[in-house]
């Protein structure tokens, strides 16, 4: 079977390179999806070279046709929609369903609404009296390093690139190398509809990740991944002062209170917990169950989530995909193997649709564990997996304490019959974000909803003029009156 190649993009070129890297579909290790270019750190120095020659006359494109350039890439993504799908489950593992939603809904509207905010977000706030006048005005940044990971890697772009066009910067990405392929592929016909050097695209190791965010012509570093590479990015922007934007990992919250209906929250709650197999930086990592109810919640969560079908993210039986690497998949496997050396009780459950191909893919049951203690590795970590713990608290005090006891803070969830009593323990939560009766946002929650997290959970939002406001500079005029 042949597969494709993937080359490096500069300045509206391909470059091949000496050296190729693999990509394999994570549910069927024996298939090769594609070959992708492994630049160097010269190959670097080459792209942001050709953004910053690139911003000097692109910061200076009106508005509305950096808007009408977006609105083309937005229509482009709407027609390659289904193939780049199908590549993009193939690199990462996700169920196709998912990926398709992925595209079709979040990656095209992280583009129409930047595009649909940016009318009113760029106009002069100017004030004045009988001395003097003030203008600020919003201005581009630069050259904008964006490194985005494998799990949703369209959304996750478009949610860089979109604002940082608008605003008049340029762009070089640094897709994963766990899902290298659907990025390359959509951004090379997108930087097709805009001027040279504005979008360019660099993959490597971390090399070639360290040239980048320390390049002297990069003024922002925008990262989407785990924490623990965003301190050694971080580290590195701190030698040229640069900013940073970390859109970090979690270990968010769900707390179920005592009126809850289960049988209607039971679903949620799992769609919340298992949405891409539990491989989401906001994905439900723990829930607090009232002690009364700790029974009953087990029995029919387990009964719900034992109806999940696994397969490869093709098939369209399945409804729960592999694991995107071997790295993940061994993590979490050590860590449901150190749980079932505690008191703790590890169910797991689900269907194998092809046993046959389960040692060919990152296959693993989901797993609901019971009978943990609150500060266990389970619950105190982020398993960024299939695993959830199940704690039961006494009081709504204890349950809000309880889920504050973390040093991440990017989303949670409280889940009850009285949106008004959940909504007063939703202001008592410590994250960047808090749904009732859902854990996700809404198409009106994605709009206008800043992404983001407080503690380690990252530095900045995206989404909605907070988002937009992250690649934007402030440039205060006041003029003197000499008369």
């Amino acid at each position: 079977m042949s597969v494709g190649r993937i080359h490096l993009l500069i300045n509206n070129e391909e470059l091949s390179t000496e050296n190729y890297m693999e990509v394999r579909d994570p549910g069927r290790l024996s298939d090769v999806v594609g070959l992708v270019a492994k630049g160097s750190t010269q190959h670097v120095g080459m792209a942001v070279e050709a953004a910053h020659q690139a911003f000097l006359s692109w910061r200076k494109t009106p508005l509305h046709e950096r808007m009408a350039l977006l609105k083309q890439a937005a229509s482009l993504l709407e027609k390659e929609a289904s193939d780049l799908a199908v590549m993009v489950s193939r690199e990462n593992g996700m169920l196709l369903s998912t990926t398709k939603l992925e595209i079709t809904h979040l990656a095209i509207s992280a583009i129409k609404n930047t595009v649909e905010l940016a009318q009113t977000f760029f106009q002069e706030t100017r004030v004045e009296d009988a001395h003097s006048w003030v203008s600020v005005e919003k201005r581009p940044i630069g050259v904008i390093a964006g490194i985005v990971p494998w799990n949703a890697p369209l959304v996750l772009t478009m949610q860089k690139v979109a604002p940082a066009l608008i605003a008049g910067n340029t762009i070089v990405i640094k897709p994963s190398p766990f899902a290298p392929m659907g990025v390359s592929t959509v951004l090379k016909k997108m930087a097709a509809l805009f001027p040279p050097g504005v979008i360019s695209v660099i993959h490597g190791d971390a090399d070639v990740g360290k040239a980048l965010t320390t390049h002297p012509l990069v003024r922002k570093v925008s990262f989407t991944g785990g924490g623990r590479t965003a301190a050694h990015v971080m580290r590195d922007a701190a030698d040229a002062l640069k900013s940073v934007h970390f859109e970090l990992g979690g270990n968010d919250p769900a707390i179920v209170l005592d009126d809850a209906n289960l049988d209607e929250v039971v679903p949620k709650i799992a769609a919340g917990v298992f949405r891409r197999s539990g491989q989401v930086c906001f994905a439900i990592k723990r829930i607090y169950v009232p002690q009364h109810l700790y029974d009953s919640f087990h029995a029919k969560f387990c009964e719900y989530v034992d109806s999940f079908k696994i397969g490869h993210g093709l098939n369209e039986q399945a409804t729960f995909g592999p694991l995107n690497n071997k790295q993940q998949y061994q993590y979490v496997q050590d860590l449901t193997a150190r749980l079932k050396n505690s008191q703790a009780t590890v169910t797991h459950l689900g269907t194998k649709l092809e046993p046959d191909n389960w040692q060919n893919g990152y296959y693993l049951q989901p797993a609901v564990v019971r009978d943990v203690e609150p500060g266990q590795e389970i619950v105190t970590c982020e398993q960024f997996g299939p695993v959830i713990p199940l704690i039961s608290y006494r009081t709504e005090e204890e349950a809000v304490e309880m889920a504050n006891q973390t040093e991440y803070g990017l989303g949670s969830s409280v889940w009850s019959a009285d949106p008004d009593r959940a909504l007063r323990l939703a202001r008592e939560l410590e994250a960047g974000m808090t749904f009732v009766n859902g854990h996700g946002q809404t198409p009106l929650g994605y709009r206008h909803m800043p992404f983001g997290g407080v503690k380690q959970s990252g530095i900045g939002r995206e989404n909605g003029e907070v988002g937009l406001a992250e690649y934007i500079e402030y440039h205060a005029i006041n003029l003197h009156r000499t008369t």
